[in-house]
């Protein structure tokens, strides 16, 4: 029995659950010395750690348990997903493998994948041995994936893809990537039809990967060409022509979480411990305590989206919101450290200097991926106008 099925056993509510996670992150790094890390969810990948933190039972928790998973009966998967995520965050823990199957993937399947593919994914995203891209932007088609050319075509008893996608994160490492692409001619009324969705495993003849490096050396993101890639119906994730819908849908799993709002965590979490204990003059004390306000008040406002997808309602717009606010607090967070590590930082504070090293190289990315913070605002502008 993994630790959080005993958790449940007991009866125990999220509070045991937040102390449960914590004790393992704890006693794992003890054990294996991972480093903790800013943006974890992108830079840190290790395949052991998803694999360890599964067998706690720690993924997989939207996943019904007749897929391998240990979502609850009473459906709140997602507030048990959402502490963890939190807790795996604020310790900078190396979740990179496993992230996106399990906060994107699975919750796709269990909407509109077929039994087949339910049955050969879900357990294998559960045990936290599955890895996922997503192939959404291409060159000119960034926020707005109504721009989308990449195309799918009908031919014979499959489909045969063709195209470009760039900024996939991890598709170098992955397995499958889930691919966005156009399945009928462009309809210049009505852009967001005509999409479809593709399970698209990384090593079928004519997909090419080229890395897209950052300034320090790290790779994270690809760009992946596909020419003439064979696929079968079996690879058709949902149904032909609803693909907008889908990643849509979709989208809002990735914008609401908190990596949307703690990428910088450890880093903030490192500027408070240094600064405890020393001299601090109002208006840096000021700074800190707005920078701390803002990731509670965001963080009340992901719950709330949490909830939402947990009753199963349309949480779009808050999500889009969530993710406009959360990283434009991130790219302020960078800068205070910045402003503050040269006042606080001596021989003991290397860990700090650390941390704000990849957050400087990794706070462009955080107003771009997912959307950039102008296509969400005007998501946020159309769901406040359909609300009123």
């Amino acid at each position: 029995m993994s630790e959080f099925d005993a958790l449940r056993a007991d009866g125990a509510d999220l509070a045991g659950l937040r102390a449960a996670i914590r004790a393992f992150l704890v006693s794992d790094r003890e054990t294996f010395g991972w480093t903790p890390a800013v943006d974890c969810w992108l830079s840190s990948w290790d395949t052991d750690f998803s694999v360890r933190l599964a067998e706690a039972g720690f993924i997989g928790l939207t996943i019904p348990p007749e897929y391998g998973g240990r979502a609850p009966a009473d459906g709140t998967g997602y507030l048990h997903r959402y502490v963890v995520t939190e807790e795996l965050l604020a310790h900078g823990a190396p979740v990179g493998a496993h992230w996106i199957a399990d906060r994107q993937v699975a919750p796709g399947l269990m909407a509109y994948g077929t039994e087949e593919q339910r049955r050969r994914l879900l357990p294998q995203i559960a045990a936290g041995r599955l890895y996922s891209a997503i192939g959404m932007s291409e060159h000119g088609a960034g926020s707005d994936l109504a721009a989308v050319a990449s195309r799918a075509t009908r031919d014979g008893d499959g489909w045969v893809l063709n195209g470009t996608k760039v900024w996939t994160s991890g598709a170098h490492l992955a397995h499958q990537i889930v691919v966005l692409a156009r399945t009928s001619p462009l309809d210049t009324d009505h852009r967001h039809a005509g999409f479809s969705q593709f399970i698209v495993p990384t090593d079928l003849p004519g997909i090419t990967m080229s890395p897209i490096v950052l300034m320090n050396g790290e790779h994270h993101f690809n760009e992946v060409q596909f020419d003439d890639v064979r696929l079968t119906d079996d690879d058709v994730l949902g149904e032909i022509g609803s693909g907008w819908h889908q990643v849509t849908s979709e989208l809002g799993f990735e914008r609401s979480g908190p990596e949307r709002f703690l990428s910088t965590a450890t880093m903030v979490f490192e500027i408070v411990s240094a600064l405890r204990g020393t001299d601090v003059d109002d208006r840096t004390a000021a700074a800190v305590g707005d920078l701390i306000g803002r990731m509670v008040s965001l963080r009340q406002l992901s719950i709330a989206v949490a909830r939402a997808l947990t009753s199963g309602e349309d949480a779009n717009a808050r999500a889009a919101m969530v993710k406009d606010l959360g990283t434009r607090f991130e790219q302020d967070s960078v800068e205070l450290a910045a402003e503050l590590v040269d006042g606080v930082a001596g021989p003991d504070r290397a860990p700090l200097r650390a941390l704000l090293a990849t957050a400087r190289v990794h706070s462009p990315m955080f107003t771009l991926r997912g959307g950039t913070n102008e296509v969400l605002r005007g998501i946020v502008a159309r769901g406040t106008k359909a609300a009123s």
